[in-house]
This record gives structure tokens, sequence and C-alpha cells, in this order.
């Protein structure tokens, strides 16, 4: 195995200073960067704590499978198209690089509709309860976010604006280059930057705000849940919070238009106002046992007993056919002998 591609990166803060590779190893001349293995490695945790959730639940593996690869595949194109959507002035003079996803160019509210879109695919094909879905869906968001975030760190991108206060605050070449390409384009958007200036890790930020909401939401999953669905609403209030606050402090965020506006942050507005309102209303209906039907929680004892019966008799009926099949067998068998 041999690092390449580094950048020397430096914490004024904490006084300290190191080399950061960007690439692991290489196969066959192809560069396998750290940025896809971290998040390789948080899509493999989401996908082991959602799969032990869903046995708990009592959830169809089969069927979580059909979620996951719908989910993923539309969650991928999305976040691509999402991206290319806001940045049409550029893509419209390049549409080849569209589909080049692997140079960069995703947004995550992209992913996360299409998430959304291709998961309820899934739920259809594999008989899945949507509600329950969108649950486990929103804690195995927080862990790949939380440890996605650290590929930004590797490829030295997704940072903040200029400080020389923040106790985590960064600088490296790679920021200095970024933000000296980039300072009329944000000076034009009332964000004067400085390349020669630490800058704020707001994807450390991010990282650590949604590692902290899975614990959070993990523990009132497992002990405080009320309604299907409740999760999501809560990941909607927690994360929107966290995204409004800190995407006014990165300097590669997406606009609308010619304007000044942020669209994640705009987003994440209407995501925490709209959440907050459908989490008070069904807590409120709960409590006055007027839940939707399709929001109350599952009897896990019922269905486990509602499975083991099933189960018992596709094996009664399988074995009703083996001994047809034996008497039919036995039967040619005799006339044949006469």
């Amino acid at each position: 195995m041999v690092v390449s591609d580094f950048t020397r990166v430096y914490f004024d803060g904490l006084g300290i200073s190191f080399d950061l590779p960007s690439v692991a190893f290489s196969i066959f001349g192809y560069e396998i960067h750290f940025y896809g293995l971290i998040i390789a490695f948080g899509f493999a945790l989401a996908v082991l704590y959602g799969g032990r959730k869903a046995y708990k639940w009592k959830m169809s593996l089969d069927g979580m499978t059909d979620v996951l690869i719908w989910g993923t595949l539309f969650g991928i194109v999305c976040a691509r198209l999402y991206y290319v959507a806001f940045e049409w002035d550029y893509y419209s003079q390049h549409l080849n690089e569209i589909p080049a996803i692997w140079n960069g160019g995703i947004a995550i509210y992209g992913g996360i509709i299409g998430a959304l879109i291709g998961a309820a695919i899934g739920c259809k094909v594999g008989k899945i309860d949507y509600f329950n879905l969108l649950d486990l869906g929103s804690l195995g968001l927080l862990i790949g976010q939380g440890i996605g975030r650290w590929g930004n760190f590797f490829n030295q991108e997704a940072f903040g604006s200029n400080t020389d206060t923040a106790l985590f605050r960064m600088w490296s070449p790679k920021i200095h280059d970024t933000l000296e390409q980039s300072a009329q384009l944000l000076a034009q958007k009332g964000m004067n930057v400085d390349p020669n200036t630490s800058v704020h890790p707001t994807f450390l930020y991010e990282s650590v705000w949604c590692l902290l909401s899975f614990l959070v939401l993990h523990i009132v999953v497992t002990y405080f849940r009320k309604f299907k669905g409740e999760i999501f609403m809560l990941y909607g209030i927690l994360y929107g919070s966290e995204r409004m606050i800190v995407e006014g402090l990165r300097t590669d965020s997406l606009y609308i238009g010619n304007t000044s506006i942020r669209v994640s942050q705009l987003l994440s507005a209407i995501i925490v106002v709209v959440a907050l309102v459908a989490f008070i209303y069904f807590m409120i209906r709960c409590k006055n046992n007027k839940l939707p039907k399709a929001l109350v929680l599952d009897d896990l004892d019922a269905l486990e007993d509602a499975n083991k019966a099933a189960k018992q008799e596709a094996l009664a009926k399988k074995e009703e056919k083996a001994k047809l099949r034996k008497a039919k067998k036995e039967e040619k068998q005799r006339k044949k002998e006469n």
C-alpha cells in the first residue's frame, strides 16, 4: 500500500501540523482515494446498523435488500442531478461532464431526495413498511454523514470561511488554492476571504453533530419511540438545524441563481419548520390515541407469532405437496408393475 498526493495541514489553534494524503493506494494504475474508502466505510456501517434494527423489528431482510438497491441507485443519481441543476450555467456548456461523478460534485439533499424516492419503490417491491424504513434510514444517514465528512477532510474540501479564533481552525496549500480561485465569486456573494488565513473546519462541525444526533436518536428509537416516522421527523429537525447554521460558514455553497441565497440553508430552514410542526402534530395525536393506523407501532410479539405461523403453514404445505408427489409416484409405480 503506497499513500500519495500529500498536502501539509496546519492546525494553528492546536499547534500541530502534518502531511495528509488523499490517495490510499493504487490498483493496476487506478488510484483509490481515502475519500471513497471513508464513504464506503460509513455506508457499510449504516447498512449493518439498519440490518440489525430491521431484524429486531421483524422486517424482511430480502425486502430490505430491495430497498438498499433502489435507494442507493436513486440516491447517487439524484445527488448528482441536484448539483448539476444548481450549476447549470457551467454544465449547460459541458454536457459531457454531467455523468462524470468521479470528478466530484454531489449534493447531500439531492441524495436524500433520491433515496426517499428509491426507498419508496424498494418498499413496494420488497413489501416493507415505508414509515419504519424512514426511521431506520434516518439513523443510517446520520452514521454515513458523520463518518463520510472525514472524506472531505482528506480531500481538503467542504471547509468554511476565515477564522483566527476557532480552536480547530485549519489551513493547507489546497485550501489556499481553492480560496484563491473562488475569492472573486465569493466576494460577489458578500463573503470576503483571505487564502492565507485559517478557516473553519465545517466538515468537523457536521461530523460531530451527526454522530451526536445519531446517539440521541438511537436512544430515542430504543426506549422512547412513540410512532412510526417519529425518528425521521426528529432527523429533519436535528440535521436541518445544524446544516442551516453551518452552511452559512461554507465557501462552496450552491446558490439560487445569481442571488446570495444558499440553497441548502433555505431548504434546511423549510425542513426544520415542516418537521417540527409534523412532530408536534403527531405527538399530540399519539397522546390522544388518534394516530393514523399507518403510524401505529407494530406489536413485535404478534408479528413474531404471525411469522412463525406463516412459516409453519408454508412448511405444512410443502410437506403436503411432498406427500402428494410420493403418492403419485407410488401409484405410477404400481400401475407399471401391473
